[in-house]
């Protein structure tokens, strides 16, 4: 619990600590990143020099680490898209403490309002971030495209470009919308953006023909007030131009796993990212499932009920969108939360393998270099192959075992990261109810996502939140009844019943009861 000397900023500030994640550079890190600053290498001869063309970077407004950048033409009947990612691995090459700096940290840190970076701000956020104060290092992925957006080849190249804006998705979005009043209309890099839409659209629908599963990904932004005293948490809706640009980014990435296999050089290590298919039996009881609460919420078997004779992408892009709080609305994102959890974890590997979540074999991290050791290393094996110089294939051997297990490390610890920096948002969140006469607390309405265990999991309408409740805690509820979980997760009944008393999909009022420290929770009760 907080205490009121501490601010939100500081709680999370003790989340680093308690995670031991390495905040301050050691000092010969500090010295190579001056030594690089002064000597940066952005007029190297052997760079094709591509300052010229238009190229811009998309991301979120507050992002400092811009990995890429991008440029779509015209190309006879189809596309050119020339996607630049920062070159990274230029600056941080194995046997300097940058390196080893990044092998000891893995990857940057996210929190709500702050980042623990990889590398020194001075790189990540400066002198490789792809800013549009001057040129910069890249790797060059040259993609054609024909005029539908298939593939036709993708060459690399290492150049110098000159991002000539740092745009948000929503700027691109309002040039997109409403090209009349958007003040991106008429600069020269207008038409590539449009271009974007083109072939973004002309990708997702290819995706689709192949039966690639998309997810309505629920986001919530949780960000710190300006004196870092409470949290804002706020769910966030994606942009089309999100969308259409991370279409690009996992072009780029399974290209770049693609090069890097086909390339028969013993000496080039590939690491790839896999995810195999979900297990038939969970696909098997998520049917079952559908089937239950269709029949239970009274909705009829069209769309609703999957049949696992029809491929699971066409049945969660045919469910309702309705409006926000409806009985439709919260059966539809249970229904998709279940889907997703029917899904295997992806990993780093040293061997290729299908990734089913983007639809593609093989598939790299590339477009993260400044954010993820594995991608210092992708673009160093990429550099080797347009160079042909590389180190002993030994070497670059143990190196890669040694980058798998730090990039897969990485991940469980960016999960730590986000537990507990919820736990720290939701003790914010809640622990004011607790000052209040327990009539007067907030009632938090919210969606019964899923029944597993002892648990119910609830997804809160506002602030749009996952809260775990206990059935102990359910039980005076409904009359002090032994509650259980049946029908695969599609009800809650009580024990040695048949009839449900709660549904998957359906609405859940809570307040807050207290807190229990022991075990690090918020307990909640239900309300009428």
């Amino acid at each position: 619990m907080p205490t009121p000397a501490q601010t939100a900023r500081q709680e999370l500030d003790a989340v680093t600590t308690a995670l031991q994640l390495r905040v301050a550079f050691p000092p010969e890190v500090l010295a190579e990143t001056e030594a690089l600053l002064r000597a940066p290498g952005i007029d190297d001869p052997l760079l094709v020099d591509r300052t010229a063309m238009p190229f811009v970077t998309i991301d979120n407004a507050y992002s400092k680490d811009l990995d890429q950048a991008v440029h779509v033409a015209r190309e006879g009947d189809g596309f050119m898209v020339a996607y630049a990612i920062a070159d990274a691995s230029f600056y941080v090459r194995p046997g300097s403490a940058l390196f080893a700096e990044a092998m000891a940290r893995g990857a940057s840190y996210y929190f709500p309002g702050f980042s623990v970076p990889m590398l020194p701000r001075a790189l990540s956020e400066g002198l490789v971030s792809l800013n549009a104060d001057g040129p910069r290092r890249a790797l060059l992925f040259w993609h054609s495209l024909d005029a539908n957006g298939e593939l036709r080849g993708t060459k690399l190249e290492r150049a110098r470009v000159h991002s000539k804006a740092k745009l948000s998705f929503a700027e691109v979005q309002q040039l997109i919308d409403a090209p009349a009043t958007s003040p991106l209309a008429g600069k020269p890099f207008e038409e590539s953006l449009k271009l974007l839409k083109v072939i973004g659209e002309k990708r997702i629908h290819l995706a689709a023909e192949r039966g690639l599963v998309r997810y309505r990904r629920e986001e919530v932004s949780i960000e710190l007030d300006g004196e870092g005293l409470a949290f804002a948490v706020m769910e966030l809706v994606r942009d089309d131009v999100e969308l259409w640009n991370e279409q690009v980014s996992l072009m780029c990435n399974a290209e770049g796993g693609r090069l890097l296999r086909e390339s028969n050089n013993p000496a080039v290590q590939p690491i790839y990212r896999v995810q195999g298919g979900p297990d038939p039996e969970r696909l098997a009881g998520l049917a079952k499932l559908t089937e239950r609460v269709c029949a239970l919420h009274g909705l009829p078997e069209t769309p609703w009920r999957w049949q696992q004779s029809a491929p699971l992408a066409d049945y969660l892009r045919n469910l309702p969108r309705a409006a926000t709080g409806t009985k439709e609305d919260r059966v539809a994102r249970a229904l998709m939360r279940q889907a997703v959890l029917v899904n295997l974890r992806s990993e780093y590997s040293m061997e290729p393998g299908p990734h089913v979540g983007v639809g593609a074999e093989p598939y790299a991290r590339f477009s993260a270099p400044m954010r993820e050791l594995i991608g210092v290393f992708l673009h160093k094996e990429a550099v080797e192959l347009l160079t042909g110089i590389h180190p002993t294939a030994e070497e670059d051997e143990k190196l890669r075992a040694q980058v798998v297990l730090v990039a897969n490390r990485s991940r469980e610890t960016q999960k730590k990261v986000q537990n507990l920096a919820n736990e720290v948002v939701m003790n914010r969140v809640f622990e004011p109810e607790l000052a209040k006469a327990k009539a007067q607390r907030t009632v938090f309405t919210g969606t019964v996502m899923g029944l597993s265990g002892a648990k119910v999991h609830v997804r809160l309408d506002v602030p749009p939140m996952d809260v775990k409740v206990l059935l102990f805690d359910l039980a005076p509820f409904f009359g002090g009844a032994w509650l259980e979980v049946a029908d695969d997760g599609a009800l809650l009944r009580a024990k040695g019943k048949t009839e449900p008393l709660l549904l998957l999909g359906q609405a859940l009022k809570l307040k807050v009861s207290k807190r229990d420290e022991k075990y690090r929770r918020w307990v909640f009760e239900a309300v009428r």
